[in-house]
């Protein structure tokens, strides 16, 4: 019985990290498509949201058959539980990479015009979080995903000088509105990219130390550095 409950443990694994690859994919596949306005990887996303929708559901009743019938305790309930909410989260990335190249599609119908915004950075740094989140997740380091928490301020701070410089933008020049909109609405969506992946690092935390940071709460349990055996 403990050999099919790890083995469901390492099917559990491996089917996050194929839905973490894809919304990966996703969010890169954005960005460069608003950087190169290039329509094809704008539905490229579009279609491989189906395949992202499809895993998420598998990983769900995978999660609640493995909670039913095996009554996992202590570092396998947390990686259980943890899979569940990283699992909605990276879902909801995808979703988000959906949203950027819908503005994507609606700007490449507009004149190109010069906006006061840096999206391409913003789009680093986003795409650094995703990748960090994931590899925490894969190592089982919660340091790692404390450098994602971290990170969060900084692109908070990019879409606040965002929606300043072109609400400016805009007062000033309102034939840009519609652009700028665009560009508005992408970093918008960015930021909301590195909320999900700094969702996805407090639950690496959760399941690796057992100590509950969201909402910037201190950790209640000692730190470790041990990586919990989850094969």
């Amino acid at each position: 019985m403990r050999t099919r409950f790890q083995q469901g443990l390492d099917e559990l694994r491996a089917r996050l990290l194929r839905m973490g690859g894809l919304a990966e994919q996703a969010v890169d596949r954005a960005c460069q498509a608003y950087i190169d306005r290039d329509l094809a990887r704008c539905h490229a996303v579009l279609e491989g949201e189906s395949q992202i929708n499809v895993i998420e559901r598998e990983i769900d009743e995978l999660a609640f058959d493995l909670l039913a019938l095996q009554q996992p305790i202590a570092v396998d309930l947390r990686f259980i539980l943890a899979v569940t909410k990283i699992n909605s989260d990276l879902e909801r990335v995808g979703d988000q990479a959906v949203n950027i190249v819908e503005r994507v599609m609606d700007m490449v119908e507009l004149p190109k015009v010069e906006l006061p915004v840096d999206i391409p950075r913003m789009a680093a740094a986003v795409s650094a979080m995703v990748r960090r989140s994931l590899e925490s997740f894969i190592e089982g380091k919660a340091e790692l995903a404390q450098a994602v928490l971290e990170m969060d301020n900084v692109v908070d701070r990019m879409r606040d000088e965002a929606f300043i410089n072109l609400v400016k933008a805009m007062n000033e020049n309102p034939a840009v509105t519609r652009q700028a909109l665009d560009a508005l609405l992408v970093a918008r969506n960015l930021e909301r990219v590195a909320d999900h992946t700094t969702n996805i690092a407090e639950d690496v935390i959760f399941w690796v130390r057992g100590a509950d940071v969201r909402h910037n709460a201190s950790p209640e349990f000692p730190v470790t550095h041990e990586v919990p055996e989850v094969k």
